[in-house]
Protein backbone atom coordinates (compact mmCIF):
# COMPACT_ATOMS: atom_id res chain seq x y z
CA UNK A 1 0.00 0.00 0.00
CA UNK A 2 1.55 3.43 -1.31
CA UNK A 3 0.39 4.94 2.08
CA UNK A 4 3.53 6.52 3.05
CA UNK A 5 4.22 7.94 -0.77
CA UNK A 6 1.16 10.00 -0.38
CA UNK A 7 2.24 11.29 3.04
CA UNK A 8 5.82 11.91 1.74
CA UNK A 9 3.91 13.86 -1.37
CA UNK A 10 2.41 16.50 1.75
CA UNK A 11 4.67 19.60 2.30
CA UNK A 12 4.20 22.29 4.67
CA UNK A 13 3.35 25.63 2.98
CA UNK A 14 5.23 28.65 4.33
CA UNK A 15 3.45 31.49 5.07
CA UNK A 16 3.41 34.91 2.79
CA UNK A 17 4.38 37.91 5.31
CA UNK A 18 3.45 41.50 4.55
CA UNK A 19 6.57 43.44 6.08
CA UNK A 20 10.28 44.46 5.08
CA UNK A 21 12.06 41.37 6.73
CA UNK A 22 8.59 39.24 5.53
CA UNK A 23 9.11 39.52 2.18
CA UNK A 24 11.82 37.93 1.50
CA UNK A 25 11.73 39.16 -2.13
CA UNK A 26 11.18 43.03 -1.50
CA UNK A 27 7.77 43.63 -2.59
CA UNK A 28 7.32 46.39 -0.26
CA UNK A 29 5.04 48.37 -1.59
CA UNK A 30 2.75 48.95 1.03
CA UNK A 31 5.61 50.87 3.22
CA UNK A 32 6.25 53.10 0.97
CA UNK A 33 5.14 56.01 2.35
CA UNK A 34 6.07 55.87 5.87
CA UNK A 35 8.67 53.30 5.21
CA UNK A 36 8.16 51.70 8.65
CA UNK A 37 8.36 47.36 8.72
CA UNK A 38 5.09 46.38 9.86
CA UNK A 39 7.61 44.37 12.27
CA UNK A 40 5.26 45.48 15.75
CA UNK A 41 8.43 46.58 17.26
CA UNK A 42 10.25 49.46 18.12
CA UNK A 43 12.84 50.74 15.38
CA UNK A 44 16.44 51.65 16.65
CA UNK A 45 17.38 55.13 17.53
CA UNK A 46 21.23 55.49 15.95
CA UNK A 47 21.66 54.46 12.31
CA UNK A 48 24.84 52.28 11.77
CA UNK A 49 24.35 52.66 8.02
CA UNK A 50 25.24 55.42 5.50
CA UNK A 51 24.10 56.46 2.65
CA UNK A 52 26.11 58.16 0.13
CA UNK A 53 26.27 59.98 -3.43
CA UNK A 54 29.04 60.70 -5.93
CA UNK A 55 28.26 64.73 -6.46
CA UNK A 56 27.16 67.05 -4.15
CA UNK A 57 25.26 69.08 -7.33
CA UNK A 58 22.92 68.25 -10.20
CA UNK A 59 20.98 69.15 -12.94
CA UNK A 60 17.55 67.93 -14.38
CA UNK A 61 18.46 64.49 -16.72
CA UNK A 62 21.66 63.84 -14.44
CA UNK A 63 22.49 60.67 -13.33
CA UNK A 64 23.79 60.25 -10.28
CA UNK A 65 25.41 57.06 -8.46
CA UNK A 66 24.17 56.15 -4.57
CA UNK A 67 25.44 53.81 -2.00
CA UNK A 68 24.10 52.63 0.43
CA UNK A 69 26.57 50.91 2.95
CA UNK A 70 27.30 49.23 6.42
CA UNK A 71 27.24 46.20 8.51
CA UNK A 72 25.72 43.41 7.09
CA UNK A 73 21.45 43.77 6.27
CA UNK A 74 19.06 41.96 4.69
CA UNK A 75 16.34 44.31 3.75
CA UNK A 76 16.00 48.05 2.43
CA UNK A 77 14.20 50.55 1.05
CA UNK A 78 15.47 53.53 -1.04
CA UNK A 79 13.89 56.48 -1.86
CA UNK A 80 14.51 60.18 -3.01
CA UNK A 81 12.09 63.51 -1.45
CA UNK A 82 12.49 66.56 -1.23
CA UNK A 83 14.68 68.03 1.49
CA UNK A 84 12.37 70.94 2.04
CA UNK A 85 9.17 68.61 2.39
CA UNK A 86 9.97 65.00 3.45
CA UNK A 87 6.24 64.08 3.32
CA UNK A 88 6.14 65.10 -0.48
CA UNK A 89 5.86 62.71 -3.34
CA UNK A 90 8.67 60.95 -4.28
CA UNK A 91 11.19 62.52 -6.62
CA UNK A 92 13.07 61.20 -9.91
CA UNK A 93 13.61 57.57 -10.76
CA UNK A 94 16.17 55.10 -9.87
CA UNK A 95 18.26 52.47 -12.15
CA UNK A 96 19.76 49.44 -11.45
CA UNK A 97 23.22 48.42 -11.25
CA UNK A 98 23.05 44.80 -9.88
CA UNK A 99 19.69 43.64 -10.45
CA UNK A 100 20.78 40.26 -8.33
CA UNK A 101 20.27 42.69 -5.25
CA UNK A 102 17.79 44.86 -6.07
CA UNK A 103 14.66 45.88 -7.91
CA UNK A 104 12.96 48.88 -8.68
CA UNK A 105 9.38 49.49 -7.17
CA UNK A 106 6.86 51.77 -8.11
CA UNK A 107 5.57 53.87 -4.97
CA UNK A 108 2.78 56.23 -4.63
CA UNK A 109 2.08 55.37 -8.44
CA UNK A 110 5.40 56.79 -9.84
CA UNK A 111 7.30 54.02 -11.80
CA UNK A 112 10.66 53.27 -10.66
CA UNK A 113 10.44 55.80 -7.34
CA UNK A 114 12.18 53.62 -4.95
CA UNK A 115 14.50 50.51 -4.42
CA UNK A 116 14.74 47.58 -2.10
CA UNK A 117 16.24 43.76 -1.55
CA UNK A 118 15.42 41.25 -4.13
CA UNK A 119 16.43 38.73 -1.70
CA UNK A 120 16.94 38.15 2.33
CA UNK A 121 20.76 38.04 1.25
CA UNK A 122 23.34 39.23 3.50
CA UNK A 123 24.62 42.36 2.35
CA UNK A 124 27.29 45.33 2.97
CA UNK A 125 26.73 47.72 0.74
CA UNK A 126 24.13 48.32 -2.67
CA UNK A 127 24.95 51.07 -5.34
CA UNK A 128 21.83 52.44 -7.54
CA UNK A 129 21.35 55.27 -10.17
CA UNK A 130 19.00 58.17 -9.20
CA UNK A 131 17.95 60.09 -12.39
CA UNK A 132 16.75 63.20 -12.03
CA UNK A 133 13.62 64.37 -13.32
CA UNK A 134 13.24 67.91 -15.42
CA UNK A 135 10.81 69.22 -12.46
CA UNK A 136 12.84 68.42 -9.88
CA UNK A 137 13.02 70.45 -6.80
CA UNK A 138 16.27 73.06 -5.54
CA UNK A 139 17.17 70.36 -2.81
CA UNK A 140 17.19 66.87 -2.82
CA UNK A 141 17.54 64.17 0.20
CA UNK A 142 18.38 60.20 0.32
CA UNK A 143 15.94 57.85 2.61
CA UNK A 144 16.84 54.65 3.78
CA UNK A 145 14.91 51.89 5.63
CA UNK A 146 17.63 48.92 6.43
CA UNK A 147 16.60 45.91 8.19
CA UNK A 148 19.12 43.49 10.12
CA UNK A 149 16.41 40.87 11.02
CA UNK A 150 13.31 41.06 11.79
CA UNK A 151 13.08 42.66 15.34
CA UNK A 152 16.47 45.22 14.22
CA UNK A 153 15.68 47.69 11.98
CA UNK A 154 16.05 51.35 11.28
CA UNK A 155 13.35 53.78 9.62
CA UNK A 156 14.38 56.81 7.26
CA UNK A 157 18.23 57.04 7.71
CA UNK A 158 18.97 60.24 6.60
CA UNK A 159 21.28 60.94 3.37
CA UNK A 160 23.07 63.60 2.23
CA UNK A 161 21.47 66.58 0.49
CA UNK A 162 22.17 67.52 -2.95
CA UNK A 163 21.06 70.78 -4.73
CA UNK A 164 20.68 72.40 -8.00
CA UNK A 165 24.21 74.77 -8.75
CA UNK A 166 21.86 78.08 -8.85
CA UNK A 167 19.77 77.42 -5.48
CA UNK A 168 19.71 78.77 -2.88
CA UNK A 169 21.95 77.59 0.69
CA UNK A 170 19.94 74.46 1.88
CA UNK A 171 18.73 75.59 5.39
CA UNK A 172 17.98 72.10 7.77
CA UNK A 173 15.01 71.95 9.53
CA UNK A 174 14.39 71.40 13.27
CA UNK A 175 13.97 67.71 12.68
CA UNK A 176 14.26 65.22 9.67
CA UNK A 177 13.46 61.82 10.96
CA UNK A 178 10.17 60.98 12.26
CA UNK A 179 10.14 60.70 15.88
CA UNK A 180 10.73 56.81 16.97
CA UNK A 181 7.92 55.46 18.44
CA UNK A 182 8.29 53.14 21.45
CA UNK A 183 6.23 50.55 22.67
CA UNK A 184 4.47 51.68 26.24
CA UNK A 185 6.23 49.42 29.27
CA UNK A 186 4.56 46.39 30.32
CA UNK A 187 3.84 45.14 33.68
CA UNK A 188 4.43 41.53 35.18
CA UNK A 189 1.21 39.73 36.11
CA UNK A 190 1.73 38.07 39.77
CA UNK A 191 -1.03 35.16 39.00
CA UNK A 192 -2.98 33.00 36.66
CA UNK A 193 -6.35 34.06 35.88
CA UNK A 194 -9.26 33.43 37.47
CA UNK A 195 -12.51 31.97 36.01
CA UNK A 196 -15.04 32.35 39.00
CA UNK A 197 -16.73 35.13 37.34
CA UNK A 198 -17.48 33.98 34.09
CA UNK A 199 -20.82 33.98 33.18
CA UNK A 200 -21.63 36.87 36.10
CA UNK A 201 -18.75 39.29 35.30
CA UNK A 202 -16.99 38.18 32.83
CA UNK A 203 -17.50 36.93 29.10
CA UNK A 204 -15.24 33.94 28.97
CA UNK A 205 -14.04 31.02 26.43
CA UNK A 206 -12.65 28.46 27.13
CA UNK A 207 -11.15 25.38 26.03
CA UNK A 208 -12.00 22.87 27.31
CA UNK A 209 -15.27 24.08 28.48
CA UNK A 210 -15.21 25.59 31.60
CA UNK A 211 -11.03 24.09 32.10
CA UNK A 212 -9.94 26.64 35.27
CA UNK A 213 -6.95 28.72 34.21
CA UNK A 214 -5.47 28.23 38.24
CA UNK A 215 -5.93 24.52 38.11
CA UNK A 216 -4.75 23.54 34.53
CA UNK A 217 -1.91 24.04 32.32
CA UNK A 218 -3.32 23.03 29.14
CA UNK A 219 -6.81 25.72 29.70
CA UNK A 220 -6.99 27.98 26.88
CA UNK A 221 -8.48 30.79 28.32
CA UNK A 222 -10.43 33.99 26.80
CA UNK A 223 -12.25 36.82 29.11
CA UNK A 224 -14.07 39.78 28.33
CA UNK A 225 -14.78 42.36 31.17
CA UNK A 226 -16.43 45.61 30.61
CA UNK A 227 -15.32 48.49 32.93
CA UNK A 228 -17.09 51.43 31.53
CA UNK A 229 -16.18 52.54 28.10
CA UNK A 230 -13.29 50.12 27.86
CA UNK A 231 -12.64 46.25 28.25
CA UNK A 232 -9.86 44.33 30.07
CA UNK A 233 -9.27 41.30 27.91
CA UNK A 234 -7.50 38.71 29.17
CA UNK A 235 -5.97 35.62 26.99
CA UNK A 236 -3.97 32.36 28.39
CA UNK A 237 -2.83 29.31 27.72
CA UNK A 238 0.30 26.70 26.53
CA UNK A 239 2.56 28.40 24.37
CA UNK A 240 6.18 28.89 23.53
CA UNK A 241 5.32 30.96 20.58
CA UNK A 242 2.67 33.30 20.47
CA UNK A 243 -1.32 33.15 21.53
CA UNK A 244 -3.80 35.62 19.63
CA UNK A 245 -7.67 36.11 18.87
CA UNK A 246 -9.76 37.97 16.48
CA UNK A 247 -12.97 39.38 16.13
CA UNK A 248 -14.46 38.37 12.73
CA UNK A 249 -17.32 39.10 10.75
CA UNK A 250 -17.48 35.45 9.35
CA UNK A 251 -16.23 32.07 9.60
CA UNK A 252 -13.29 32.94 7.25
CA UNK A 253 -9.72 34.22 7.61
CA UNK A 254 -9.39 37.61 6.77
CA UNK A 255 -10.21 41.39 6.91
CA UNK A 256 -10.29 40.71 10.63
CA UNK A 257 -9.43 42.80 14.03
CA UNK A 258 -6.49 40.51 15.53
CA UNK A 259 -4.71 40.75 18.76
CA UNK A 260 -0.94 38.79 19.25
CA UNK A 261 0.59 37.99 22.70
CA UNK A 262 4.15 36.77 21.10
CA UNK A 263 6.74 35.52 23.26
CA UNK A 264 10.36 36.78 22.57
CA UNK A 265 13.52 37.03 24.51
CA UNK A 266 11.26 36.27 27.92
CA UNK A 267 9.67 38.82 27.19
CA UNK A 268 5.91 39.01 25.62
CA UNK A 269 4.85 41.89 23.68
CA UNK A 270 1.27 42.36 23.02
CA UNK A 271 -0.03 44.09 19.49
CA UNK A 272 -3.11 44.91 17.72
CA UNK A 273 -3.03 44.03 14.31
CA UNK A 274 -5.46 43.14 11.37
CA UNK A 275 -6.09 40.61 8.98
CA UNK A 276 -6.51 40.37 5.50
CA UNK A 277 -6.93 36.98 3.48
CA UNK A 278 -4.37 34.57 4.83
CA UNK A 279 -1.34 36.98 4.71
CA UNK A 280 0.47 37.91 7.97
CA UNK A 281 -1.23 40.24 10.44
CA UNK A 282 -0.02 43.81 9.72
CA UNK A 283 0.87 44.63 13.17
CA UNK A 284 -0.94 48.28 14.44
CA UNK A 285 1.73 51.09 15.73
CA UNK A 286 -0.57 53.08 17.23
CA UNK A 287 -1.29 53.23 20.81
CA UNK A 288 -4.89 51.67 21.00
CA UNK A 289 -4.25 49.24 23.92
CA UNK A 290 -3.85 50.10 27.62
CA UNK A 291 -2.63 48.45 31.26
CA UNK A 292 -0.54 45.74 28.87
CA UNK A 293 0.43 43.21 31.20
CA UNK A 294 1.59 39.54 30.74
CA UNK A 295 3.41 36.57 32.95
CA UNK A 296 5.43 33.00 31.59
CA UNK A 297 5.43 30.50 33.73
CA UNK A 298 5.75 26.45 33.10
CA UNK A 299 4.92 26.66 29.66
CA UNK A 300 1.71 28.75 29.96
CA UNK A 301 1.90 32.51 28.76
CA UNK A 302 -0.54 35.22 30.24
CA UNK A 303 -1.87 38.61 28.45
CA UNK A 304 -3.82 41.32 29.29
CA UNK A 305 -4.75 44.54 27.86
CA UNK A 306 -7.58 47.29 28.03
CA UNK A 307 -9.04 48.85 24.62
CA UNK A 308 -11.90 51.09 24.58
CA UNK A 309 -15.06 49.42 23.24
CA UNK A 310 -14.74 52.03 20.52
CA UNK A 311 -12.59 53.10 18.48
CA UNK A 312 -12.72 55.03 15.58
CA UNK A 313 -9.85 56.68 15.04
CA UNK A 314 -8.04 53.05 14.74
CA UNK A 315 -8.90 51.89 10.98
CA UNK A 316 -8.47 48.44 11.87
CA UNK A 317 -9.83 48.46 15.59
CA UNK A 318 -13.66 47.00 15.38
CA UNK A 319 -16.64 48.24 17.69
CA UNK A 320 -16.93 45.91 20.36
CA UNK A 321 -20.98 46.52 20.39
CA UNK A 322 -21.16 44.56 17.57
CA UNK A 323 -21.60 41.05 17.81
CA UNK A 324 -19.00 38.65 15.88
CA UNK A 325 -17.10 34.93 15.64
CA UNK A 326 -14.37 34.91 17.66
CA UNK A 327 -11.06 33.07 16.95
CA UNK A 328 -8.36 31.72 19.53
CA UNK A 329 -4.98 30.43 17.35
CA UNK A 330 -1.78 29.74 18.86
CA UNK A 331 1.80 29.13 17.22
CA UNK A 332 5.73 29.01 16.96
CA UNK A 333 7.61 32.36 17.07
CA UNK A 334 11.06 32.78 15.87
CA UNK A 335 12.71 36.29 17.08
CA UNK A 336 9.72 37.85 17.03
CA UNK A 337 8.21 36.46 14.13
CA UNK A 338 5.10 34.29 14.27
CA UNK A 339 4.28 31.71 11.86
CA UNK A 340 1.12 30.19 11.06
CA UNK A 341 -0.96 28.26 13.93
CA UNK A 342 -0.21 24.78 13.59
CA UNK A 343 -3.69 23.69 13.77
CA UNK A 344 -7.40 24.86 12.89
CA UNK A 345 -8.02 28.11 15.20
CA UNK A 346 -11.11 27.82 17.79
CA UNK A 347 -13.84 28.88 16.79
CA UNK A 348 -17.13 30.06 18.47
CA UNK A 349 -20.29 28.04 17.56
CA UNK A 350 -21.99 31.51 16.61
CA UNK A 351 -21.30 35.52 16.67
CA UNK A 352 -21.89 37.13 20.46
CA UNK A 353 -21.45 40.77 21.44
CA UNK A 354 -18.65 40.27 24.61
CA UNK A 355 -19.55 43.51 26.11
CA UNK A 356 -23.34 42.58 26.19
CA UNK A 357 -24.14 39.71 28.99
CA UNK A 358 -21.64 37.96 30.31
CA UNK A 359 -21.79 34.26 28.98
CA UNK A 360 -19.66 31.30 29.34
CA UNK A 361 -18.91 30.00 25.94
CA UNK A 362 -16.99 27.24 24.05
CA UNK A 363 -16.00 26.68 20.26
CA UNK A 364 -14.30 24.03 18.39
CA UNK A 365 -11.46 23.32 16.19
CA UNK A 366 -13.26 21.71 13.19
CA UNK A 367 -16.61 22.64 12.17
CA UNK A 368 -19.87 20.43 11.91
CA UNK A 369 -19.91 20.15 8.36
CA UNK A 370 -16.27 18.52 8.56
CA UNK A 371 -16.62 16.54 11.43
CA UNK A 372 -19.40 14.90 9.40
CA UNK A 373 -17.56 14.56 6.42
CA UNK A 374 -14.46 12.71 8.58
CA UNK A 375 -17.44 10.73 10.11
CA UNK A 376 -19.09 9.12 7.23
CA UNK A 377 -15.89 8.28 5.65
CA UNK A 378 -14.05 6.74 8.48
CA UNK A 379 -17.68 4.27 8.59
CA UNK A 380 -17.61 3.82 4.58
CA UNK A 381 -14.18 2.81 4.68
CA UNK A 382 -13.35 1.56 7.74
CA UNK A 383 -16.43 -0.62 8.88
CA UNK A 384 -18.93 -1.45 5.67
CA UNK A 385 -16.44 -1.38 2.76
CA UNK A 386 -14.02 -3.78 4.46
CA UNK A 387 -16.64 -5.97 5.48
CA UNK A 388 -18.21 -6.08 2.53
CA UNK A 389 -14.99 -6.96 1.31
CA UNK A 390 -14.31 -9.92 3.27
CA UNK A 391 -17.81 -10.99 3.03
CA UNK A 392 -17.35 -11.66 -1.44
CA UNK A 393 -13.94 -12.82 -0.97
CA UNK A 394 -14.63 -15.87 1.19
CA UNK A 395 -18.10 -16.25 3.01
CA UNK A 396 -19.95 -17.48 -0.56
CA UNK A 397 -19.90 -20.79 0.64
CA UNK A 398 -20.60 -20.23 4.28
CA UNK A 399 -24.00 -18.23 2.98
CA UNK A 400 -24.55 -19.64 0.09
CA UNK A 401 -28.56 -20.15 0.52
CA UNK A 402 -31.03 -18.04 -1.33
CA UNK A 403 -32.97 -15.22 -0.01
CA UNK A 404 -35.17 -12.66 -0.89
CA UNK A 405 -35.15 -11.97 -5.06
CA UNK A 406 -33.66 -15.17 -5.15
CA UNK A 407 -30.28 -13.96 -4.52
CA UNK A 408 -27.46 -16.09 -2.54
CA UNK A 409 -27.53 -14.44 0.89
CA UNK A 410 -23.51 -13.69 0.74
CA UNK A 411 -24.26 -11.40 -2.28
CA UNK A 412 -27.05 -9.12 -0.92
CA UNK A 413 -25.15 -8.75 2.44
CA UNK A 414 -22.29 -7.88 0.35
CA UNK A 415 -24.65 -5.59 -1.79
CA UNK A 416 -26.23 -4.13 0.66
CA UNK A 417 -22.69 -2.81 2.56
CA UNK A 418 -21.13 -1.51 -1.14
CA UNK A 419 -23.93 0.52 -1.54
CA UNK A 420 -23.89 2.09 1.85
CA UNK A 421 -20.37 2.27 1.17
CA UNK A 422 -21.09 4.26 -2.32
CA UNK A 423 -23.78 6.46 -0.38
CA UNK A 424 -21.87 7.63 2.61
CA UNK A 425 -19.15 8.72 0.02
CA UNK A 426 -21.36 10.02 -1.81
CA UNK A 427 -22.85 12.32 1.31
CA UNK A 428 -19.16 13.10 2.42
CA UNK A 429 -18.08 13.90 -0.74
CA UNK A 430 -20.55 17.03 -1.28
CA UNK A 431 -19.71 18.54 2.86
CA UNK A 432 -16.35 20.24 2.00
CA UNK A 433 -17.78 22.27 -0.89
CA UNK A 434 -20.37 23.38 1.23
CA UNK A 435 -18.21 24.04 3.76
CA UNK A 436 -15.45 26.25 1.59
CA UNK A 437 -17.99 27.29 -1.10
CA UNK A 438 -16.00 25.07 -3.85
CA UNK A 439 -12.72 24.10 -3.84
CA UNK A 440 -9.90 24.00 -1.48
CA UNK A 441 -6.00 25.50 -2.32
CA UNK A 442 -4.67 24.35 0.76
CA UNK A 443 -5.60 21.19 1.32
CA UNK A 444 -2.52 19.30 -0.35
CA UNK A 445 -3.32 16.12 -2.34
CA UNK A 446 -6.45 15.12 -0.06
CA UNK A 447 -8.91 16.23 -2.34
CA UNK A 448 -7.31 15.15 -5.37
CA UNK A 449 -7.65 11.39 -3.71
CA UNK A 450 -11.13 12.45 -2.69
CA UNK A 451 -12.16 13.04 -5.92
CA UNK A 452 -10.75 9.55 -7.56
CA UNK A 453 -12.39 8.00 -4.77
CA UNK A 454 -15.28 9.32 -5.36
CA UNK A 455 -15.32 8.65 -8.74
CA UNK A 456 -14.29 4.84 -8.25
CA UNK A 457 -17.36 4.74 -6.11
CA UNK A 458 -19.82 5.73 -8.32
CA UNK A 459 -18.39 3.35 -11.06
CA UNK A 460 -18.00 0.11 -9.26
CA UNK A 461 -21.93 0.19 -8.52
CA UNK A 462 -22.72 1.27 -11.95
CA UNK A 463 -20.31 -1.74 -13.12
CA UNK A 464 -21.92 -4.05 -10.96
CA UNK A 465 -25.55 -3.51 -12.12
CA UNK A 466 -24.48 -4.49 -15.75
CA UNK A 467 -22.37 -7.56 -14.82
CA UNK A 468 -22.98 -10.52 -17.54
CA UNK A 469 -24.04 -14.04 -16.40
CA UNK A 470 -21.69 -16.29 -14.65
CA UNK A 471 -21.30 -18.47 -17.73
CA UNK A 472 -20.57 -15.59 -20.26
CA UNK A 473 -17.61 -15.37 -21.63
CA UNK A 474 -17.35 -11.70 -20.44
CA UNK A 475 -17.61 -12.67 -17.07
CA UNK A 476 -14.12 -13.47 -15.81
CA UNK A 477 -13.19 -9.75 -17.45
CA UNK A 478 -16.03 -8.00 -15.13
CA UNK A 479 -14.82 -10.10 -12.04
CA UNK A 480 -11.21 -8.66 -12.67
CA UNK A 481 -12.17 -5.33 -13.36
CA UNK A 482 -14.52 -5.66 -10.56
CA UNK A 483 -11.87 -6.62 -7.93
CA UNK A 484 -9.19 -4.03 -9.29
CA UNK A 485 -11.80 -0.92 -9.15
CA UNK A 486 -13.13 -2.21 -5.71
CA UNK A 487 -8.90 -2.66 -4.60
CA UNK A 488 -7.78 0.61 -6.03
CA UNK A 489 -10.28 2.63 -4.22
CA UNK A 490 -9.63 1.15 -0.63
CA UNK A 491 -6.18 2.03 -1.09
CA UNK A 492 -7.03 5.57 -2.40
CA UNK A 493 -9.50 5.79 0.44
CA UNK A 494 -6.96 5.33 2.82
CA UNK A 495 -4.33 7.27 1.62
CA UNK A 496 -6.56 10.07 1.74
CA UNK A 497 -7.57 9.34 5.43
CA UNK A 498 -3.88 9.57 6.32
CA UNK A 499 -3.47 12.86 4.72
CA UNK A 500 -6.73 14.29 5.78
CA UNK A 501 -6.02 13.76 9.42
CA UNK A 502 -3.54 15.84 9.23
CA UNK A 503 -5.32 19.15 7.20
CA UNK A 504 -6.13 22.11 10.11
CA UNK A 505 -9.84 21.55 9.53
CA UNK A 506 -9.55 18.17 11.15
CA UNK A 507 -6.77 18.18 12.94
CA UNK A 508 -6.97 14.80 15.01
CA UNK A 509 -4.81 14.50 18.10
CA UNK A 510 -0.62 13.58 17.46
CA UNK A 511 0.99 11.10 17.16
CA UNK A 512 -1.98 8.25 17.93
CA UNK A 513 -4.06 8.88 15.12
CA UNK A 514 -0.84 7.28 12.36
CA UNK A 515 -0.77 4.99 15.03
CA UNK A 516 -4.45 3.96 14.73
CA UNK A 517 -5.17 4.08 11.02
CA UNK A 518 -1.56 2.02 10.70
CA UNK A 519 -3.20 -0.32 13.39
CA UNK A 520 -6.70 -0.83 11.44
CA UNK A 521 -4.37 -1.50 8.12
CA UNK A 522 -2.68 -4.11 9.72
CA UNK A 523 -5.95 -5.51 11.11
CA UNK A 524 -7.57 -5.99 7.99
CA UNK A 525 -4.57 -6.91 5.94
CA UNK A 526 -4.16 -9.42 9.02
CA UNK A 527 -7.66 -10.83 8.75
CA UNK A 528 -7.38 -11.46 5.41
CA UNK A 529 -4.30 -13.47 5.82
CA UNK A 530 -5.25 -15.37 8.19
CA UNK A 531 -8.50 -16.28 6.44
CA UNK A 532 -6.60 -16.97 3.11
CA UNK A 533 -4.10 -19.58 5.38
CA UNK A 534 -7.05 -21.13 6.37
CA UNK A 535 -8.49 -21.46 3.41
CA UNK A 536 -5.69 -23.04 1.79
CA UNK A 537 -5.02 -25.55 4.57
CA UNK A 538 -8.72 -26.66 4.61
CA UNK A 539 -8.30 -27.58 0.69
CA UNK A 540 -5.04 -29.39 1.41
CA UNK A 541 -7.27 -30.97 4.38
CA UNK A 542 -9.01 -32.67 1.82
CA UNK A 543 -6.71 -33.06 -1.04
CA UNK A 544 -4.40 -35.50 0.70
CA UNK A 545 -7.74 -37.88 1.81
CA UNK A 546 -7.73 -41.49 0.15
CA UNK A 547 -9.25 -41.36 -3.19
CA UNK A 548 -12.91 -43.10 -2.36
CA UNK A 549 -15.62 -40.93 -3.45
CA UNK A 550 -17.25 -41.48 -0.19
CA UNK A 551 -14.48 -40.94 2.00
CA UNK A 552 -13.64 -37.61 0.56
CA UNK A 553 -17.21 -36.73 0.20
CA UNK A 554 -17.67 -37.58 4.21
CA UNK A 555 -14.35 -35.52 5.20
CA UNK A 556 -15.05 -32.51 3.19
CA UNK A 557 -18.60 -31.96 4.90
CA UNK A 558 -16.96 -31.91 8.20
CA UNK A 559 -13.69 -29.87 6.89
CA UNK A 560 -16.13 -27.39 5.07
CA UNK A 561 -18.46 -27.43 8.95
CA UNK A 562 -15.50 -26.59 10.86
CA UNK A 563 -14.56 -24.20 8.14
CA UNK A 564 -17.59 -22.14 8.34
CA UNK A 565 -17.11 -21.62 12.46
CA UNK A 566 -13.77 -20.83 12.14
CA UNK A 567 -14.89 -18.05 9.56
CA UNK A 568 -17.92 -16.90 11.11
CA UNK A 569 -15.36 -16.48 14.79
CA UNK A 570 -13.19 -14.53 12.69
CA UNK A 571 -15.75 -12.25 10.72
CA UNK A 572 -17.07 -11.51 14.75
CA UNK A 573 -13.60 -10.81 16.02
CA UNK A 574 -13.25 -8.29 12.62
CA UNK A 575 -15.93 -6.51 13.19
CA UNK A 576 -15.62 -6.06 16.80
CA UNK A 577 -12.12 -4.59 15.46
CA UNK A 578 -13.43 -2.61 13.06
CA UNK A 579 -15.89 -0.96 15.75
CA UNK A 580 -13.31 -0.54 18.00
CA UNK A 581 -11.11 1.49 15.90
CA UNK A 582 -13.87 3.47 14.67
CA UNK A 583 -15.01 4.49 17.89
CA UNK A 584 -11.65 5.47 18.51
CA UNK A 585 -11.66 7.99 15.33
CA UNK A 586 -15.60 9.18 16.06
CA UNK A 587 -14.87 9.95 19.58
CA UNK A 588 -11.72 11.60 18.59
CA UNK A 589 -13.52 14.16 16.02
CA UNK A 590 -16.57 14.99 18.27
CA UNK A 591 -13.92 16.51 21.07
CA UNK A 592 -12.43 18.78 18.56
Amino acid sequence: MAVLGFIAGVFIHLLHISSVANYPNGKVGKSCHGMIPEHGHSPQSHPVHHISVNQKTFRPGDQLKVTLSGPPFKGFLLEARDAEDLSSPLIGSFTLINSSLSQILTCEDIQGSAVSHRNPSKKNDIEVYWNAPSNAPNHIQFLATVVEKYKIYWVKIPGPVISQPNALPFTTPKTTIVPLSTLPPDSHLTKPFSASACGNKKFCIRSPLNCDPEKERACVFLSFTRDGQSVMVEMSGPSKGYLSFALSHDRWMGDDDAYLCIHNDQTVHIQASGLTGRSHPVMDSGGSLEDMAWRLVDGVMQCSFRRNISLPDFKNRFDLNTSYYIFIADGAADDGRIYKHAQQPLITYEKYNVVDYPKNIGGSHSLLLLKVHGALMFVAWMTTASIGVLIARFFKPVWSKTFFFGEAAWFQVHRMLMITTSALTCVAFVLPFMYRGGWSRHAGYHPYLGCMVMTLAVLQPLLAAFRPPIHDPRRQMFNWTHWSIGTAARIIAVAAMFLGMDLPGLNLPKPWKTYAMIGFVAWHVGTEIVLEIHAYRLTRKVEILDDTRIQILQSFTAAEAEGRTFKKAVLAIYIWGNVTFLVIFLSAINQL
